[in-house]
């Protein structure tokens, strides 16, 4: 199976241990998005909801470098630092994905990085 490695300097760059995402078998699979700006590579200033909006700006980012797009997703992972920023998630998550969201599941950040709230993966088709 071929699989090709997506870079687009329009989002975050990813540590030197992953990258943005791979296009394979069809889908794009989107690493684990911070939600920093892609200019100065620091983690935006806010809460959970403006940390999601910039997340999705990533994503969208890596997605259209990879010929796919946000329209496409079909799984995201939501990991949160903390569980009580979860409302504040969805209500962003719903501004992106106003009907026919994404399947999508959560998870519990495993370490604490200061100033980081959330981090989003996500499958797409190609």
């Amino acid at each position: 199976m071929a699989r090709e490695i997506v870079y687009t300097p329009t989002a975050a760059k990813p540590p030197p241990t992953y990258s943005q995402a791979v296009k394979a078998a069809g889908l794009v699979f989107v690493s684990g998005t911070a939600p920093a700006d892609p200019t100065t590579g620091q983690l935006i200033e806010g809460g959970a909801g403006a940390q999601t909006a910039q997340c999705l700006r990533n994503i969208q980012a890596i997605l259209e470098a990879a010929g796919s797009g946000l329209d496409k997703a079909v799984s995201a992972t939501i990991i949160l630092a903390d569980e009580e920023d979860f409302a504040a998630v969805n209500e962003e998550w719903l501004k992106w994905f106003p009907t026919d969201p994404p399947a999508r599941q959560g998870a519990k950040l495993p370490v604490r990085i200061p100033g980081l709230k959330v981090s989003i993966a996500m499958i797409a088709a190609a």
